[in-house]
């Protein structure tokens, strides 16, 4: 300490004297020496060292190749159907994702960076040009698409990636995306820390194999490929919010990636088939005794069988699932698939459209095999999200009544219980054998044909004029044929609701241009016109 005090007082000293000489043009500037020092020594280096060079710093080698070359930003304008005033075109929304490019100059990303979109755009790196794109195929329910470029010279020198296998736990991966905060690309990287099964936010109803990762995924990295040795092994997708859990965040792994890539092979994509059951695991000894199971820790209990799917009539509620295409199921409904442990669904999961399925089962302690043909039941849809459709809807004397499914009631946020548990057991207690369409009075456009009707918003359609009504369109032809008075009754108690046609008919313009309605029915939920998509190619 006192040498540093020394040297710094002699600095002061020797700061005039230096400033001179250096000021004098027929000698050379001196630098001061002091013991220890090395003459060739830098004025700025410590005394009594020796100088080290300092190393340039060198940018390490990129573990996965050159991902610019294949990496695109995905820019969405989309239109988000208006369930409350189901006639109007919708909310503009603009949205910004990321895909990347696979053989066959193909892009994929997810299906919600994609869906319900009316113009795309896919920028690449060092290109200032936004390129218009269209959507080929997609997939809701495994929140997957494909999408692709018509300008002829946009694949060009781009390098399409591959596709690897499931990672190991705590193996090191990479997320690559356009994620909030600039508009360059960027790059997390995290470990694998679960893998499992999951439900996908972008159905709502949907669950496929999920790998968690600690990479962040943020909006904007949806789309974007999660890299492992120069490979693809995943798709980033979804996450929870920073409120909820920090670090958490999921893609979508290559056998789902894989399987929707074959789906499609044949020009058309199908969906994911179901055995639309339900069933109990049996890891209880007493249980499993009381059944006549052995002592092996194999076996699921069968609860419920869905009348609208596959295992109808040949699966019954009180079977014990012992095997699946030959693969023993333990009793927490794990199978081994590929030297990993995964839940006995996921063999249907690999299958498609027509595919068949073996089980090995008990039935009432009796050994047999069963085989089943396999397909989608069309009731998971109601209690799914829904993209691509005009909300089918009748309105009536300014009474807008609409099909119950999730999309209506988030929008409508309803909490009369009766309508929540049509809802919830929609598909566990078979409602929509009697009720293929729950309809419910969902909004009132108030005029002076239906004052004081308020009460019997959220209130579902039983019966008009003594006839029960199933579907939408059965409401619209009965209210199309109505005689003078329309008894419209309404499950549960109270009393009907009661309509005068003739004042109906002198209100219907009234009531269209006070509330902008253009058409007062839409009984199709369909894809919007094919000219609209083509748009997208000019």
């Amino acid at each position: 300490m006192k040498r540093l005090v020394v040297i710094i007082y002699l600095g002061f000293l020797f700061a005039p004297f230096l400033h001179a000489q250096e000021s004098t043009p027929e000698r050379p500037p001196m630098e001061p020496q002091f013991p220890g020092q090395h003459s060739g020594a830098s004025r700025s280096s410590p005394p009594g060292q020796a100088v080290v060079p300092v190393p340039v710093p060198m940018a390490p080698p990129k573990p996965n190749g050159p991902v610019q070359k294949s990496l695109v930003r995905v820019t969405a304008t989309a239109v988000e159907p208006d369930y409350r005033a189901p006639w109007n075109a919708g909310g503009l929304q603009r949205g910004v994702g990321a895909g990347f490019v696979i053989s066959g100059n193909r892009i994929l990303t997810n299906a919600h960076v994609v869906a319900n979109s009316r113009y795309l755009t896919v920028e690449r790196d060092g290109d200032p040009n936004k390129y218009p794109a269209m959507v080929q195929f997609i997939a809701n329910d495994c929140d997957l698409a494909l999408i692709t470029v018509s300008a002829p010279d946009f694949f060009k020198n781009m390098i399409p990636l591959k596709f690897g296998g499931i990672p190991a736990l705590e193996a090191t991966v990479s997320a690559y995306g356009y994620p909030i905060g600039g508009e360059r690309m960027s790059v997390t990287t995290g470990i694998v820390s679960r893998i499992d099964f999951q439900l996908y936010s972008h159905s709502s109803i949907d669950q496929h194999l999920a790998i968690q990762i600690s990479a962040q995924i943020n909006p904007g990295n949806s789309g974007g490929p999660v890299m492992q040795d120069g490979k693809v092994v995943g798709v980033a997708f979804q996450g929870y919010s920073g409120d909820v859990a920090q670090g958490v965040a999921y893609m979508i792994p290559t056998p789902v990636i894989k399987r929707f890539l074959q789906d499609i092979s044949n020009g058309h994509y199908d969906e994911y088939p179901d055995l639309a059951i339900t069933y109990a695991k049996l890891q209880n000894p007493t249980q499993r005794k009381f059944l006549g199971l052995k002592d092996d820790d194999h076996g699921v209990l069968v609860s419920s069988v869905v009348a609208a799917g596959p295992s109808d009539g040949i699966l019954r509620p009180g079977d014990v699932l012992l095997a699946i295409d030959g693969h023993p199921i333990a009793s927490d409904a794990n199978v081994e698939l590929e030297g990993e442990r995964a839940q006995f669904e996921e063999v249907v999961e690999r299958k498609f459209k027509g595919d068949s399925v073996k089980f090995d089962l008990l039935r009432d302690k009796q050994p047999m095999t069963v085989t089943i043909k396999l397909y989608k039941p069309w009731p998971y849809s109601v209690q799914g999200h829904s993209y691509d459709v005009r909300p089918r809807y009748v309105l009536y004397g300014g009474l807008l009544f609409q099909p119950l499914n999730l999309d209506m009631l988030e929008a409508y946020r309803l909490a009369d219980l009766r309508l929540r548990h049509f809802f919830e057991y929609f598909i566990l207690e078979q409602i929509y054998l009697q009720h293929p369409d729950v309809i419910v009075l969902s909004n009132i456009l108030p005029d002076p044909i239906n004052t004081y009707l308020a009460p019997y918003r959220g209130a579902i359609v039983d019966e008009v004029n003594g006839k029960k009504i199933r579907t939408l369109d059965e409401l619209a032809d009965a209210f199309a044929q109505a005689p003078e008075r329309l008894v419209i009754r309404m499950i549960g108690d109270g009393p009907p609701l009661v309509l005068d046609r003739n004042k109906v008919e002198a209100a219907r313009e009234r009531i269209k241009t006070r509330y902008n309605v253009a058409n007062e029915q839409n009984l199709q939920e369909r894809p919007e016109p094919a000219e609209s998509k083509q748009a997208n190619k000019t």
